[in-house]
Formats: structure tokens, C-alpha cells, sequence
């Protein structure tokens, strides 16, 4: 199929949208907030289950906390603040109350990577995929757009165990449908294609699709992957594609180092050895800008992605 879109939202209202359906769906879910409501859409969650809000203030460790003691009672508690404050800030609390007791808990983060744009780089968060990948038992999801979002939301309330979701700020295309089941560990063939393939996640899903179009008009054809679970990776999509077109091109707003497309190549290495390009942020931190210019200049927008699909065709 071919994907359009006909508006665009931010993927933290997605998650803002789904969160107010579990209100009524799941009497069991509560929310927890670093003073940042707004930010996070939790507002009709609110509106609906106040007495299953808590506002902890600025004090995002002590969130995590409180979240892991309402694991133990049975709720299952959906955390939220900033990529930034939710990984780097309150890693060890992670790693010692949640990960390695295997609680119950959703860390929802928005605001990530270079996209959070004006607020700058000590905001913009660019390797807490790679933080939160290497905790054991730790699922890791980032969403592409507002449908896969809520849908990632309403899925993981549903899953056993701690759960990573991340999702940004910007308006970005709504592409994917509404009704499309969202699977954890399962990746989604976008388009078929013979010469090369183009893993992405997150925001780069729809600059990969741009890529692959405009590539389409010179002859190039590529298959991409929306790959909306980095942990567990879904192997065997990516497999079965590289099997067939020998290259490719991995392609996240992330560090290149501990991202998606490291999770890629180690498989591939283990697996099938594949040359692959990265589509990423080259070691650094980011700076102020809009979204779209820092894209630009990081190289992580659509001309990136045909950039490094040319590099190992050639």
C-alpha cells in the first residue's frame, strides 16, 4: 500500500489520547507526572480518573520509585516526563526498583531526541535507547507517529513487565492507520522493495518513506521496515529482507552509538553479515534550532537516508 497522510499531530498527544482510554478501559492503570501535565497530555486522563493521577513535582526519582511500590499493589503505573529526566536522571532508581525485580512499570518519555528543537542540548536526549535497551528484561518501543503512539499506549497496559516508550514533541505525518494492530516485537513491512532496505524508527519512518519515493524516480528500489520495537528486535523481518536485497540502511534520531541500528548490525554480524549504513547522530550533542533544521545538519531527514542509500548501492 501507499502511505499519505492528510494531517499532522504530535506523537505525545497519541500517547495523551491513549492513556484517556485506559482511564475507562482499565481501572488498574494509574499515572504519575514530574510537574510537566501539559507537556504530556495527561490532562483527560486526569479529567476522567483523578484519583488515579499523582503529581510528584520535580522530583522524577522519587516518581520511579513511587511507581515500582504501585506495582507491588497490583496498578500498573504509567510514569511521565522528558526523554532526558526519564532515563539519565533516574537511572540507577530504574535499574534497582524496576528493572531487576521485573516490576510493572511504564516509563512514558517525550521531548526525544534532536526534534525537542529550541530547548536545546541539554534537553535533547540522544542516547537513552541505548540506556534503557541494555537493562535486562526492559522492552523498548519508539513510535513513528499519533495512531501507532496511542496504539503503543493502549498495548503496553496490556504486557507484562517494564516498558520503555518513547515519543517526541513536533507535529509529524499521520501516516500509519488507525486501526492498525500494534504488536510488541513485531516489525511492519511498509513498502517491498529489491535493491536495498531501510530499517527505521520513530520520526525517521516517515523520512524514510519520503527517501524511498523520491529514490523510486530513479530507478532505486527500496523496501522499508518500521521497526517500533527496538527491544526485542524482531529478527526476522529484518532477515528475510536482507536476504533478498544484500544491503542496509538503518535510520533513527539517536546516537549511532547503542541505538537501533547497533541492535541491527550485532544481529546481522551474529546471523548474516550485511553492509549497512547508518542513518544517526554521529556522536554529539545537539544544539538550538527548529526540528527541521536540526535534522538537516545532523543528517538525519529524508536527504540523509538517500544519501546513504546511494553510498552503499554505489
Amino acid at each position: 500500500m501507499k502511505y499519505t497522510y492528510t494531517e499532522k499531530k504530535d506523537t505525545r498527544s497519541g500517547f495523551g489520547a491513549g492513556l484517556a482510554e485506559l482511564a475507562d478501559k482499565n481501572p488498574n492503570v494509574v499515572a504519575l507526572c514530574a510537574d510537566l501535565i501539559g507537556s504530556l497530555k495527561m490532562e483527560k486522563f486526569i479529567e476522567k480518573a483523578p484519583e488515579r493521577f499523582y503529581q510528584v513535582g520535580i522530583a522524577e526519582a522519587n516518581m520511579m520509585g513511587l511507581a515500582a511500590g504501585l506495582s507491588i499493589t497490583g496498578k500498573i503505573p504509567f510514569t511521565g516526563t522528558f526523554a532526558n529526566f526519564s532515563t539519565s536522571r533516574v537511572y540507577d532508581q530504574i535499574r534497582q526498583s524496576i528493572a531487576y525485580s521485573n516490576k510493572n512499570v511504564k516509563i512514558c518519555a517525550s521531548h526525544a531526541g534532536l526534534t525537542l528543537g529550541e530547548d536545546g542540548a541539554t534537553h535533547q536526549v540522544l542516547e537513552d535507547i541505548g540506556m534503557m535497551k541494555m537493562l535486562p528484561g526492559m522492552t523498548v518501543i519508539n513510535t513513528c507517529d499519533y495512531n501507532q503512539t496511542k496504539a503503543a499506549t493502549l498495548a503496553i497496559a496490556d504486557f507484562e513487565g517494564p516498558v520503555y516508550l518513547r515519543f517526541g514533541r513536533p507535529v509529524v505525518p499521520v501516516f500509519i492507520p488507525e486501526d492498525m494492530p500494534f504488536e510488541i516485537g513485531k516489525g511492519i513491512l511498509l513498502q517491498e522493495g529489491t535493491d536495498v532496505t531501510i530499517v527505521a524508527t520513530g520520526h525517521l519512518v516517515w523520512e524514510s518513506l519520503v527517501a524511498a519515493e523520491e529514490l523510486e524516480k530513479e530507478g532505486i528500489s527500496c523496501e522499508v521496515i518500521n521497526i517500533h520495537t527496538i527491544k526485542p528486535l524482531d529478527e526476522e523481518i529484518i532477515l528475510k529482507s536482507v536476504e533478498k536485497t544484500g544491503k542496509i540502511v538503518t535510520a533513527e534520531e539517536h546516537n549511532y552509538l547503542g541505538g537501533l541500528g547497533e541492535s541491527v548490525a550485532g544481529m546481522l554480524a551474529r546471523k548474516r553479515p550485511t553492509r549497512q549504513e547508518f542513518v544517526a547522530v554521529n556522536d554529539t550533542f545537539g544544539e538550538s534550532a527548529t526540528p527541521a533544521e536540526l535534522m538537516k545538519k545532523y543528517k538525519i531527514d529524508s536527504a540523509a537516508v538517500i544519501e546513504a542509500v546511494k553510498k552503499i548501492l554505489a
